[in-house]
């Protein structure tokens, strides 16, 4: 895809920011005022064969799930709104509840096109799942809300799609028990997600319960928190004594996910988080702190910064830098 009319437009602006389907534009830091620029979008090329599929970065997961599909393949992303494109899902790092079995967003990433904050055009990695050459600069952009460069390309590894997947309720230490694809707790139930033939399945589940999919916690003011797996069940029992606190956790993974109508929520769970050890990211809602805490390595951070985007114009106020 030709990016020359997004390096143009970088070039041409004193602060800007990438767009995509604004369904993650409250994660983090709120961006300051800027000129908005967009990615190209469509399916460039998909190699059934080699597990590959490279798309335009504002092409959004549910044109991408449509694509694979036939080919009963996937790519794991799992964001919240379907309609999400690969690069907001990319340039904010959220992975989703299928880390468990697939791995964080990150490693669903071979190849990336991006313009710094000089407009220039960069590719990182290799079009190629045995691609092991070079600086793994496509790690180094996600989960940097856009702040190091607008994403323009991607290239994606796929998986087989599992014929078939469901959800059950499992007894509390379901870990022990199962390979599930995710297991999510709430403090009163626990329910993981199979994934694999019916047999299988149906050999893992004696004796469980099937039940539809959860639904993760939602509410006008959202976050979700990072903590060590080993420290979820404490945070868990705080956050059930936040008045309402909506919350779920995925077991093994120490993502929390917490919601409320109320920024006090938010704030609470923030404490909370801090407490155990861990910390909170704002996903939406909340109040201007969407971090809550200096940065680790914030030094570090700022050199990389100053090498990507030397003017400093790219996605403003989204990071505390």
């Amino acid at each position: 895809m030709d990016l020359t009319p997004v390096a143009e437009a970088v070039a041409a602006a004193e602060a800007v920011v990438a767009v995509g389907a604004r369904t993650q534009w409250e994660v983090g830091g709120r961006a300051a005022p800027a000129v908005e620029v967009r990615a190209p979008a469509g399916i460039v090329r998909h190699d059934p064969g080699d597990l590959t599929v490279t798309v335009g970065a504002r092409t959004s997961f549910a044109d991408l799930d449509a694509v694979l599909a036939p080919h009963r393949q996937e790519c794991p992303l799992d964001p919240r709104h379907p309609e999400a494109t690969i690069g907001g899902i990319l340039a904010t790092g959220l992975s989703g509840v299928r880390r468990l079995r697939h791995g964080p967003v990150r490693e669903h990433v071979l190849e990336l096109r991006f313009v710094t904050g000089d407009a220039r055009v960069v590719k990182g990695g290799g079009p190629t799942v045995k691609n092991v050459t070079g600086y793994d600069l496509p790690r180094l952009l996600v989960g940097s809300l856009g702040t190091l460069g607008v994403i323009g390309q991607v290239t994606l590894r796929c998986r087989p799609r599992p014929v078939c997947a469901r959800w059950f309720r499992a007894p509390p230490r379901p870990l022990r028990l199962f390979r599930p694809s995710a297991a999510l707790w709430d403090g009163e139930a626990t329910h993981v997600l199979l994934e694999g033939t019916p047999a299988d399945i149906d050999a893992q589940a004696a004796g469980l319960a099937e039940r539809e999919a959860p639904t993760l916690p939602d509410g006008t003011h959202r976050g979700r928190i990072s903590v060590a797996p080993g420290r979820v069940e404490a945070l868990g029992a705080t956050l059930a004594r936040i008045p309402g606190a909506r919350w779920c956790a995925e077991l093994g993974v120490g993502t929390v996910h917490v919601a409320g109508d109320d920024a006090s929520v938010i704030a609470a769970a923030r404490r909370a988080a801090h407490d155990h050890g861990g910390w909170l990211l704002r996903e939406s809602g909340g109040d201007d702190d969407g971090f809550g805490r200096s940065l680790p390595n914030l030094a570090l951070l700022r050199r990389i910064k100053a090498a990507f985007d030397p003017p400093g114009k790219l996605a403003p106020g989204r990071l505390p830098l």
